[in-house]
């Protein structure tokens, strides 16, 4: 069974407070471009002006550091078909600590953490009090060999904390982000694999992503 774990990208959604919502058009669409071909044949060229961070997407070390790895940088192993297990966040619980990874086998996992703060995807209340990793967290993920982290929040930091060290540590160590993600709610807690795949684009730090599991 396959669970899709991303947000539909559309014409105006806003994914991020603050940052512009993407213009979804056609380039040529049906009705245009029929007298290009024989009678009953019609083709549609969309054409969509977007920043990188829209939807579900995935960070990558460039993302954050300047001399990391990019988006066409990353090898498949580290995005697609990754062992998966879900932490699942009591709704109470903004900064996710140590403690929530308690007696979880980490190593070579992509780890995504279930808060449930999808449900306010596409509404002023996303941008506001949303959960996070602390930076003891992300350190623990290092240490215990997480190749990919994700979460279905705003940000896997704090936005209070300008310095944003969640995604210092974690793209520092190599571990690619994935953030909105929905429908983890959906998957057991292991016993899936896990697929965050953007377009092999050189120069992106992050990318849209289908972010999607495989149920074992």
């Amino acid at each position: 069974m396959l669970i899709d774990l991303s947000h539909e990208i559309h014409d105006g959604l806003i994914t991020y407070p603050g940052l512009p919502a993407p213009k979804i058009g056609a380039w040529m669409n049906h009705e245009d471009s029929a007298s290009n071909y024989s009678q009953g044949t019609a083709f549609h060229i969309a054409r969509i002006e977007m920043i990188a961070n829209t939807g579900t997407y995935l960070d990558t070390p460039f993302h954050r550091h300047p001399d990391g790895i990019d988006v066409s940088g990353l090898p498949l192993g580290s995005i697609a078909n990754l062992p998966g297990h879900v932490v699942r966040i009591p709704n109470d619980i903004k900064g996710i600590e140590p403690l929530h990874l308690t007696g979880i086998s980490i190593a070579g996992k992509a780890v995504l953490f279930h808060t449930g703060w999808s449900e306010h995807f596409g509404t002023q209340a996303y941008g506001q009090g949303h959960p996070f990793l602390t930076e003891e967290t992300a350190q623990v993920l290092i240490n215990q060999g997480a190749i990919l982290v994700g979460i279905d929040s705003l940000n896997i930091d704090d936005t209070r904390n300008p310095d944003r060290p969640v995604h210092t540590a974690l793209l520092s160590a190599g571990i690619p982000i994935v953030e909105h993600l929905r429908g983890l709610d959906e998957l057991p807690e292991k016993h899936f694999r896990f697929f965050a795949t953007p377009p092999k684009i050189h120069g992106m730090g992050s990318f849209p992503v289908r972010a999607f599991a495989l149920l074992d």
